[in-house]
């Protein structure tokens, strides 16, 4: 049992050092646009730019570590996220930076699906909601962090140190892996499990993918943009990453409670959906009302909630001969939502000339995302009175 817990704190740590990078963009937004001369627009496709090999390598991914072990392409996409990252701390042309960007995204794809596959293998039926929203708080933390930290370093020392420190923080994160990490007692059976699942299944795991996908959409709208608009609001840039991160942090503390009620509560979609609204309402209030801290402030605190319980949906219907494909396939849909949602509230930003418009996007996203749940809820009932006509031991006497 210690194990496991044991592996779950080590890939923690791994994609928390992602997160940081993936942050590294939004969190110099503004002095990316004096460096570069780029509007917010351009930001915003950088943005989703860490992220558009996802729409690809997802599911091709999931082959990649059946074929070659989970570890083994893990430590291949920190490679390719360092030498990303050093591509953009010495690029001196924003194609440079773009380039940069996409290498360092394709080595994060890997990371993501795979990853969360391990957590899966091994917390398969034992707390995987609260150990999924541990595993997924990795994401605000890191994000946290460098909304705090990174504004301060690209001030003091302009914006090339905070992408190399960035890079620094993920090849730690690569020893890291290489040295302590080991596979789960059941290692044949997960690197053996790439059937496809039935169609039933995989529109489930495509539904799930979706809300998953709007949820994050949505709530990238909150560190993505929310330093510009308060910037925008006449905020120092490194008072407004602090203030958003205040909302991170809060949501570090969310995230892992949500998981937990989710494991233990008996309607896990009737709590996705209230998470979701009340979320999507404090996004509209954000633009709308001058009390910036307490909106931020409660903003981490609700917008954590379903992180947990969305995260365990594909978890919960894939078994482990098709796991490998059928996460693939859920952060293949991810994917797409999420390069497409920070390229969306860009363009919007960029065409009604302010970037608060991007936090009324993110509500409507949310509301989406409620839909989704709904839909993938139905399914997942679907396939559970399907196994009770065509297994004969699990027939009701």
């Amino acid at each position: 049992m210690s194990m496991r817990w044991g592996v779950l704190a080590l890939l923690f740590a791994v994609r928390t050092a992602m997160a940081v990078q993936y942050q590294s963009v939004a969190a110099v937004a503004p002095l990316l646009m004096q460096d570069y001369l780029v509007g917010i627009a351009d930001i915003g496709l950088l943005i989703g730019l860490y992220l558009a090999p996802g729409m690809a390598l997802a599911l091709p991914g999931g082959a990649l570590g059946r074929a070659f072990g989970d570890k083994r392409c893990v430590m291949v996409g920190l490679a390719l996220m360092t030498v990303g990252g050093i591509i953009m701390g010495v690029a001196q042309s924003w194609s440079g930076q773009i380039t940069g960007r996409l290498i360092a995204g394709i080595g994060g794809v890997l990371l993501n699906v795979l990853m969360s596959k391990m957590i899966a293998d091994w917390f398969a039926g034992r707390e995987i909601a609260t150990a999924m929203a541990i595993f997924v708080n990795s994401w605000p933390v890191g994000i946290a962090l460098g909304l705090v930290g990174l504004p301060l370093i690209a001030v003091a020392h302009g914006v090339p140190m905070v992408f190399l420190i960035c890079t620094a923080l993920v090849f730690l994160g690569l020893i890291a892996l290489a040295w302590l990490y080991r596979e789960p007692p059941n290692v044949s059976t997960a690197l053996s499990g790439g059937a496809m699942p039935d169609r039933a299944t995989t529109m489930a795991v495509v539904t799930a993918g979706l809300t998953w996908s709007l949820y994050n959409a949505g709530f990238a709208m909150v560190f993505g943009f929310g330093p510009s608009m308060l910037v925008e609001r006449g905020w120092t840039i490194e008072a407004a990453g602090s203030t958003v991160s205040l909302a991170l942090w809060l949501v570090a503390v969310s995230v892992p409670v949500g998981g937990y009620i989710a494991d233990r509560g008996e309607r896990p979609i009737e709590f996705i959906v209230a998470g979701c609204l009340a979320f999507a309402a404090l996004l509209v209030a954000a633009t709308r009302f001058d009390t910036v801290l307490l909106i931020f402030a409660a903003l981490g605190i609700v917008a954590g909630l379903p992180a947990g319980a969305i995260m365990s949906l594909p978890a919960r219907i894939l078994g482990p001969g098709t796991r490998a494909v059928g996460m693939g396939i859920y952060f293949t849909v991810f994917y797409i939502g999420m390069v497409a949602g920070p390229l969306l509230g860009g363009a919007i930003a960029g065409w009604l000339g302010a970037s608060s418009s991007t936090f009324d996007f993110g509500a409507i996203l949310l509301l989406c995302s409620c839909l989704c749940v709904w839909l993938h809820q139905r399914q997942a009932n679907s396939i559970g009175r399907t196994a009770l006509r065509t297994t004969p031991e699990m027939t009701p006497p």
